[in-house]
């Protein structure tokens, strides 16, 4: 029995592993595949238009898997996540802008930018912790905004910075080649996963989580919290900062927004909406949001809407109302987003199988003890 027990505990671990790698060959060969969901996706699964949609589902996908890690196992509550994105992307176009140097020691130069900004602002920013906590990376935020909109000599101001196309690859150049792209932005958010499931399953992530349960405890024990926090926050931003890099690269340019605290709401909306802790949850979060961010718009314009009365149209017509409705909806009757809710159930459903194994063993003991007490 014990063998049989190990062996099925075995297989159960093993699940997950051939889900994901499914999916990510799934994903790999679905740009070779002429699939078509209307309604959800706007062309078939070969065409550029959509290729680039799913592109960007994985980049936002990418950008709340870092920011879970953050709030999901380190328990910090930022306001300025974007800031790191938006270092990875601005970072990258001035690399090749101004410095002159190849994609690649480019992409490199964004991620070490993104992580000496983290490094400064996560030395700061952890001398507090919680609401203060929120309000100092917000703050900081709002500078990193503030210093790009000024500066448009190097960042292009409001207009935003193109990317120069001259030091990037031809493969991953224009709409032709949006296939490639899409296989880029696949593998970033392979990269950050199996980052984050290392960080989670590695000591730094016991003592991440121990620090966000009771970080006196952690103290006391001879443990640095205050060390432990910082790096899963660098860390963190180190993915930001490439998420950022690939949304450079697909959208061939960036604008402000990257880096304002609006792009942090809605990645904890993204996070909140999928689970929060939960990395899957982090991934289908990212990409519902950005699926319905960018299909609503469409349905905000459509005849549809335009024939409504006026008491329905002017909200349906704001693709923000509606989303900002769903997510009111999910919170009220999902409380522990998509992921926390389908878990809840396996869960509720594991130990009825348990409660209902453990009835049936005393119902076989009792029968076996009733003959001898009748002998008695």
């Amino acid at each position: 029995m014990t063998g049989s027990s190990t062996s099925s505990l075995g297989i159960r671990r093993l699940v997950p592993v051939i889900v994901g790698a499914g999916l990510i060959v799934f994903m790999a060969v679905l740009p070779l595949l002429n699939l078509s969901l209307p309604g959800i996706l706007p062309t078939p699964t070969y065409m550029p238009g959509t290729l680039a949609l799913l592109s960007l589902c994985m980049v936002f996908a990418a950008l709340a898997l870092s920011y879970n890690l953050l709030l999901g196992s380190g328990g910090m509550l930022s306001f300025g996540h974007a800031l790191y994105f938006g270092a990875g992307a601005y970072g990258l176009g001035i690399a090749l802008e101004h410095f002159g140097v190849p994609l690649w020691p480019g992409i490199f130069i964004a991620l070490i930018g993104g992580m000496v900004i983290a490094l400064v602002t996560g030395a700061v920013s952890m001398r507090v912790s919680g609401i203060p906590f929120a309000m100092v990376t917000l703050a900081f935020a709002q500078a990193g905004s503030v210093l790009v909109r000024r500066n448009s000599q190097i960042t292009g101001g409001e207009e935003g910075l193109t990317l120069d196309t001259d030091q990037v690859p031809d493969v991953l150049v224009g709409v032709v080649n949006t296939r490639n792209l899409y296989w880029f932005a696949l593998a970033v958010l392979v990269v950050v996963y199996l980052v984050t499931l290392w960080v989670d399953t590695s000591r730094l992530g016991h003592l991440a989580r121990a620090t966000r349960e009771n970080e006196q405890r952690v103290r006391v024990l001879g443990l640095r919290p205050y060390t432990v926090k910082l790096v899963v926050f660098v860390i963190a931003a180190v993915l930001a900062s490439l998420a950022g890099v690939a949304y450079m690269l697909l959208q061939s340019g960036t604008v402000p927004r990257a880096v304002s605290a609006d792009l942090t709401i809605t990645i904890l909306v993204m996070v909140v909406l999928g689970g929060v802790g939960f990395r899957w949850g982090a991934i289908v979060g990212g990409v519902l949001y950005t699926l319905l961010d960018q299909r609503l718009t469409v349905l905000a314009g459509s005849d549809a809407i335009a024939g409504l009365p006026d008491v329905l149209r002017v909200p349906l017509s704001e693709p923000l109302f509606i989303l900002g409705v769903l997510f009111i909806l999910v919170v009220m009757f999902l409380p522990g987003g998509i992921a926390g809710t389908i878990d809840a159930a396996f869960r509720r459903r594991r130990g009825e199988k348990v409660r209902g194994s453990l009835r049936t063993l005393d119902d076989d003991a009792a029968e076996a003890e009733t003959p001898v007490e009748v002998r008695a």
